[in-house]
């Protein structure tokens, strides 16, 4: 096979500009292709920080909430319920709701999550978080996003500069006094925590016996489904118990179905490979229609049908690696760019790199598949006739 190489590349490289276009529209399909993946990518992502973040076993959640950002509350009795079944250690409830954040430097007003927890309970698993909560035990005193929308103001900056950061949230005094970086999604710009108390300050016409998130820590060496099991028999269909798995898989789906947001990067990287596809077939069917005399000449010759569709397929995977070098690099510069600029994780993973390669070579495969039809149907009779 690897004597066969040589033909296929000299056949390329005879026509330097088609070879150029070619490995152009190779490139452009792969970055295309990269670019809506890791968007839809960064999009799932982003929606479950808060989902990978809290520590917990088990999870009460409304069955009405549409995503982590809106949540419907229910009932704080469902949590002191949940904590009367066997094998449930702790319970812990959670506050969501957005407030009015006052840009402290140029006073505009701009929606932001707040989190309420309490602060005497295992909350978070990340220790830059749990770490920093006993500060918000203080009155008025909250935790900031670092890696929220600049919108919001250099606090992190400013913070590391001097300390406490003050300004408003819904026209109440609070002092930001403690930076985590866990960042923005496509629902959330920005977002604080702060204590329970603290947050029924921030929304004293919200009803107090309302939570969001019911988080369940069980005993060591408990069957989490039996447990679910139980809560499921014990708690009114008002909520939901999920594991946590099943909690990142609600919040996923709510945006790759619910929202077009999952059609449109899926859709963007099937035209990518369309394009591709079309570019790729449009130079292999030229060289082969070029070459169609010589194609001929080695039938005549007693080469086999096999033998040309190998040189094609070679030329094919030629474009596919020419084309797919260029558009990685690109990518990686790309995803930098927009990572610093939306705040949202868009990288690169070797899953993903691995993915766009098969695609790439499939789609310059395929595109060659179609191009073969022209060598087999060269007659040397017909042509030299």
């Amino acid at each position: 096979m690897a004597r066969h190489i040589p033909i296929a590349w000299l056949q390329l490289r005879r026509d330097k500009l088609r070879l150029l276009v070619g490995v152009a529209g190779v490139t452009f399909a792969v970055i295309l292709i990269f670019m809506q993946l890791g968007f839809q990518s960064a999009v799932y992502e982003s929606a479950t920080r808060y989902h990978r973040s809290f520590d917990y076993d088990l999870v009460l959640v409304s069955p009405k909430t549409p995503f982590i950002g809106f949540p419907e509350g229910f009932s704080r009795r469902r949590l002191y319920q949940a904590l009367g079944v066997a094998k449930v250690e702790s319970v812990s409830p959670v506050y969501i709701q957005q407030g009015f954040w006052k840009n402290p430097w140029t006073f505009g007003a701009r929606n932001i999550v707040v989190i309420g927890v309490d602060p005497a309970r295992r909350n978070f698993a990340r220790s830059d978080i749990a770490d920093q909560l006993r500060r918000v035990r203080r009155e008025d005193v909250v935790l900031f996003d670092g890696r929220s929308r600049p919108e919001f103001g250099p606090v992190a900056a400013r913070f590391a500069e001097q300390g406490g950061v003050r300004t408003e949230v819904n026209d109440r005094r609070i002092r930001v006094d403690g930076i985590f970086e866990l960042g923005t999604s496509f629902g959330i710009d920005g977002s604080l925590i702060t204590s329970d108390l603290n947050f029924r300050r921030l929304f004293p016409d919200r009803a107090p016996g309302r939570i969001d998130l019911g988080l369940i820590q069980l005993t060591e060496g408990a069957d989490i489904r039996a447990v679910r099991a139980d809560l499921e028999g014990a708690l009114e269909d008002d909520v939901q118990v999920l594991t946590r798995k099943q909690f990142i898989e609600r919040e996923v789906a709510y945006w790759s179905s619910t929202t077009p947001i999952g059609y449109v990067f899926g859709f963007g990287a099937i035209m990518g490979l369309v394009v591709g596809a079309v570019i790729v077939y449009q130079i292999l069917f030229a060289d082969v229609s070029q070459h169609l005399r010589e194609y001929a000449t080695l039938k005549a010759m007693g080469y086999s049908n096999r033998f040309l569709s190998n040189v094609v397929l070679q030329e094919s995977a030629i474009l596919s690696i020419l084309g797919y070098a260029p558009g990685i690099a690109v990518t990686c510069g790309l995803y930098a760019v927009t990572a610093d600029a939306t705040r949202l994780p868009v990288e690169m993973t070797a899953p993903r790199a691995l993915a766009v390669f098969a695609l790439t070579c499939g789609m310059c495969g395929g595109a060659a598949l179609m191009a073969l039809r022209k060598v087999r149907a060269a007659d040397p009779a017909e042509i030299f006739g």
